[in-house]
């Protein structure tokens, strides 16, 4: 009696005109690798070229600050032995101070550099997402995947779109 009503309410919903038209369009499956696609867009190695080059005062900075409490350090090793236990403290805390400090400007510089990027690529990987859109839309495609998330073990190369995206970045595509 109950598969009964399972087949009836499985045969309901098939018979829906919405669910039959999913159900009659084949699915169609594509996959791109956008590590390739940023690799090779010219936008994309452009920001990247950029980023570095606005990283370099950042990374100076911090190297200069490494130096400073590598500095400290030797100068206590040094002088260790010959100071008071109180003079030891006060040295102490200061390296501690400076690999705080230290510490604090790298998460700052971090904080930036990661806000810089996204500001940078955002642009590019909307372009690119829209080309991808652009493709899945004109190609009835159901899914498309990207090989470089991880998600995909295999697949018959005949259903890699990357070329095609390439190709539509490199036409200044939309």
């Amino acid at each position: 009696m109950q598969r009964v009503i399972l087949i009836s309410g499985i045969l309901a919903v098939l018979g829906t005109p919405g669910i039959q038209a999913a159900a009659q369009s084949p699915l169609k499956i594509g996959y791109i690798n956008s590590q390739v696609i940023i690799a090779e867009d010219p936008a994309a190695t452009a920001a990247q070229e950029q980023f570095q080059r606005e990283m370099v005062p950042f990374e100076s900075e911090l190297r200069g600050l490494e130096t400073d409490i590598a500095d400290l350090i030797a100068r206590y090793q040094a002088q260790e032995i010959t100071l008071t236990a109180n003079a030891r403290r006060t040295r102490q805390d200061e390296i501690l101070q400076k690999q705080q400090a230290y510490q604090e400007r790298m998460g700052q510089i971090e904080a930036e550099a990661a806000r810089r990027q996204q500001e940078l690529i955002q642009p590019i990987m909307e372009r690119i997402n829209s080309i991808i859109q652009d493709i899945r839309s004109e190609g009835s495609y159901t899914f498309i995947f990207d090989v470089a998330g991880g998600g995909l073990i295999a697949a018959d190369e005949s259903f890699d779109l990357t070329s095609e995206v390439m190709e539509r970045l490199a036409a200044g595509g939309q």
